[in-house]
């Protein structure tokens, strides 16, 4: 399992820039004028993870296949996308599909890259998009409501606790706040999902700076690090000019590169460790002569749905998961060390599987 990334931001932020590093491709024309990016660029990477390695090294693994994560560049909004001004109603439908928002703010000055409102404010560029998201969801909630009018009259359950989410939904965007804040019991969480609300996602917003204060940021990116703070959401201060060009290098020469410019890792991996903690996933790994592969579940899986991830069969006919923890496969040599030594453990259906489980699944076809 991986997960779907929108890259989203006003036009001429660096978007395209961005994810032509992200994916290594120039599939995304960066251009500078807006709406250069039309139809969504879906591009997937590599999440890199350097226990993978190890474990291939440990098991003599013939193949050593990383978990993917999907990243979506999307068309530049304006103000009134709500309304379909420039490519709004494409980008509102684009971003819907997506799992999480991958916000990116311009934090750099440069004369020679317009910037849509003739100034540089990345907060307030973030408001612009979060007031076209939240016009967007109060216009489809008052859609619904209407809809399901009948339904809850007829006293149809599904239909009454839709009502109550979105109208939970609703006063909190009429307070212009997103519906993300909204607190979501267990039992409603499904339904919620359903209503796809674009400010339920979670955000990452991605101060945007200039080549030499990527290590340091600076007082723009500060600014969105405080709203993030205040909004309960995730940011990062990354390049996108050194992410494109360390793209162009290979990974000696990117070492080499990002120790000069002082980063201790690329952007990417900086954006991919956020993601995760975003969307609550982590990786279990399966290890072999065959082949060394990292899984991505979300934080809290049972032992039978992180089966399922491999193949529906895993779940359905689900037995036991023989499990050992990465610290304990390496450190050992491997599985059948770690058997001898007593750190294999069986577990049930009840088992919740954690960050860095080595699994085996027994299972009946």
């Amino acid at each position: 399992m991986g997960f779907k990334v929108g890259i989203v931001g006003l036009p001429n932020v660096g978007k395209s820039t961005l994810f032509n590093a992200l994916t290594r491709t120039a599939a995304a024309q960066a251009a500078n004028f807006p709406f250069c990016t039309i139809e969504p660029n879906v591009g997937e990477v590599a999440v890199p993870d350097s226990r993978l390695d190890k474990l291939a090294e440990v098991a003599k693994s013939k193949q050593v296949i990383p978990a993917r994560m999907t990243f979506v560049d999307i068309a530049g909004l304006v103000k009134g996308a709500s309304q379909g001004e420039g490519l709004g109603n494409q980008f509102l439908a684009n971003i819907r599909e997506t799992d999480a928002i991958a916000h990116v703010l311009r934090c750099f000055e440069d004369g020679d890259v317009t910037h849509v409102e003739g100034r540089v404010d990345p907060v307030e560029d973030a408001e612009t998009i979060e007031t076209e998201l939240m016009l967007a969801d109060l216009e489809s909630i008052e859609k619904r409501l209407q809809n399901i009018v009948r339904k809850v009259r007829g006293g149809d359950k599904e239909a009454i606790q839709q009502e109550r989410l979105m109208r939970q939904a609703k006063s909190l965007l009429e307070e212009g706040k997103p519906a993300r804040l909204l607190e979501v019991t267990a039992e409603d969480l499904k339904a919620w999902q359903m209503l796809q609300l674009l400010t339920a996602k979670p955000v990452l917003y991605v101060c945007n700076v200039a080549e030499d204060e990527a290590a340091t940021g600076n007082a723009q990116s500060a600014r969105v690090a405080e709203m993030a703070e205040a909004q309960g959401a995730a940011h990062v201060v990354i390049s996108a000019k050194i992410e494109e060009e360390i793209a162009q290098l290979d990974p000696e020469e990117a070492e080499m590169f990002l120790q000069e410019l002082g980063l201790d890792e690329a952007g990417l991996d900086r954006m991919i460790r956020e993601g995760y903690e975003l969307l609550q996933l982590e990786t279990y790994f399966t290890a072999g002569p065959k082949e060394a592969r990292a899984w991505t579940i979300p934080k809290g899986t049972l032992a039978p749905q992180a089966a399922g991830v491999i193949h529906g069969d895993f779940e359905r006919g689900f037995i036991r998961a023989e499990t050992i923890a990465y610290d304990d496969y390496v450190s050992l040599g491997g599985e059948q060390a770690s058997k001898d030594a007593g750190k294999m453990r069986v577990e049930g259906k009840s088992y919740v599987v954690k960050d860095g489980d080595v699994l085996h699944f027994l299972f009946n076809a």
